[in-house]
This record gives C-alpha cells, sequence and structure tokens, in this order.
C-alpha cells in the first residue's frame, strides 16, 4: 500500500506534523511510516565508545520512537491506519532516499516551526529535503492544524510542468477531500490574455474533481504576491512547485519555496517539475 512517510527529531513540530499526517492518512486510507534519522556521530563518545554500547543507544532510540508513535496508533480514530517506525543511521536525506527507494512512499510530512522567527534543525532539514528530494513534500508549521475539507491555493507560473507523480497526488488528495473548488494564483506584473486561456484549459485538464478559481496579481514579487493572497483569502493548505535550477541560479537566486516556507502559517505542499 502506499504510505505517508513522517520524518521526526520527537520536537512539537514534529507531533504537529505526526498528528496532521495521521487525518490525511485517514482520509487518504495510507498507511504511515515515522522515521528518525541518527546522526552519524549521535551517541560517540570518543573516549568510551564500544560496539554494544553504540547498539545499545539505537536499540533506545528505536524504543523511543515507537513510544512517541504509540500516542497515535492508541487513538480509537487512527484505529484503521497502519502505522510503521524506522530508526536509521545517517544524515537525514540519504535516510529517506533510502527509504524512498525501496517503498511506495506518495507523501513525505515534515513539521517547521513556521513563521515565528526561530530557526533551527527542523527549519534546515525541511528546507534541504524538498531541494534535494523530488517526492511531494507536505511541511506542516507549528501553527498550522488540519481542515477536513481545506481550502487549498496552487501558485502556479503557469509555464511550470508537474510531474505526473504529482499531478496524481495532489488529485487524490482533493477528491479525498471532496474540495468544491481550488484557488490558483498566478502573480505577474503582467499577462497575455491569449496565452492565459491556453494555461488555464491546460491546467484544468490536469486537475480533476475539483472546479478551479483563478487570481491574478500583478505583482513584480512573487513572495510578496503569494504572501498578500494568502492573508487575504481563506487558505489551509498552499501548493507550490519547487523548480530545479542550475547551479548558477542556485548560488545567486534565493528560492521562493524557502522563503515562504520561513514566513507562513500554512501548510506547504511541496510539487516538483
Amino acid at each position: 500500500m502506499k504510505q505517508i512517510l513522517v520524518a521526526t527529531d520527537f520536537s512539537k513540530c514534529a507531533a504537529n506534523a505526526m498528528a496532521y499526517a495521521m487525518e490525511l492518512a485517514s482520509i487518504l486510507g495510507r498507511e504511515v511510516c515515522a522515521i528518525h534519522a541518527i546522526h552519524p556521530t549521535e551517541g560517540i563518545n570518543n573516549s568510551t565508545y564500544n560496539a554494544i554500547f553504540i547498539e545499545d543507544y539505537y536499540n533506545n532510540k528505536r524504543e523511543a520512537l515507537k513510544e512517541w508513535v504509540s500516542t497515535y496508533t492508541t487513538d480509537s480514530k487512527y484505529q484503521n491506519v497502519k502505522v510503521t517506525t524506522l530508526c536509521d543511521v545517517g544524515f537525514l536525506k540519504a535516510v529517506i532516499t533510502r527509504y524512498v527507494e525501496k517503498h511506495e512512499v506518495e507523501l513525505l510530512v515534515m513539521g517547521i516551526m513556521g513563521a515565528t522567527g526561530i530557526t533551527g534543525i527542523v527549519g534546515s532539514n525541511a528546507s534541504m529535503v524538498v531541494t534535494k528530494i523530488k517526492i511531494p513534500t507536505l511541511i506542516v508549521p507549528l501553527e498550522s492544524k488540519f481542515d477536513k475539507v481545506p481550502m487549498i491555493t496552487l501558485a502556479t507560473d503557469f509555464e511550470t510542468r508537474l510531474s505526473a507523480i504529482d499531478v496524481n497526488a495532489l488529485n487524490e488528495m482533493v477528491k479525498a477531500f471532496g474540495s468544491a473548488k481550488m484557488q490558483v494564483l498566478y502573480v505577474a506584473e503582467k499577462t497575455d490574455e491569449q496565452q492565459v486561456q491556453v494555461w488555464e484549459a491546460r491546467l484544468r485538464d490536469l486537475i480533476k474533481h475539483t472546479e478551479l478559481e483563478f487570481n491574478y496579481i500583478p505583482d513584480s514579487s512573487a513572495l510578496n504576491g503569494i504572501m498578500n493572497f494568502i492573508q487575504s483569502h481563506e487558505t489551509d493548505m498552499l501548493c507550490l512547485v519547487k523548480h530545479h535550477h542550475n547551479i548558477v541560479y542556485r548560488l545567486f537566486t534565493r528560492s521562493t519555496v524557502n522563503q515562504v516556507m520561513n514566513k507562513s502559517v500554512k501548510a506547504i505542499l511541496i510539487l516538483h517539475e
């Protein structure tokens, strides 16, 4: 069965993301795997290191993860959601990549502090993962709570072609939620009316099961346009497309996706080209 993968560091952010993922899994009929990455040097004291000690440390981590997950598995409203755990040694990106290569993961869920002005390991990991791992990724700020029929806003430049996997994941969510409409946001200084009609028709062919409401914001800054829109319009989940630009672009331009992640209190679904 397809899975929702939840990365956890046992923080409040991760707990909020896990609760969000369990709600999603219940609606979508998916399994959940909670995954924790043990840093390669974690638990190692160079003066006392030995194989028995480190294996005990890893086992304690595995048990701690199972205990953390039990909060959700013992809740009666999630009784139909199968939950597994994986505690693996390595950097988070490597641990997630190894797991995704062997399992049918439909969605990765991670928690983040959100628009609190606080940054740290959770935030930096989320930023790294959406840059390096090309699977649909849901970033859940601490302030964001699950809504059974969320208002979804897709911010797009229309020119980006979503991958088939990401289109399928978005369609399955929209269908399961029973959303009557989805907002589409395009931010640009000016638009070509004829081209817009072509873009709208193409997107309607891709996104099924809901009515698309198109919104055009004249702004030279994608970040400002997106933030102003979600503050003035009902939005529970913001969908953004992560561009995988060449190395020169990445060196000299900050990603709009990462900037929105640092400012938004809404759940953000990151899709890919």
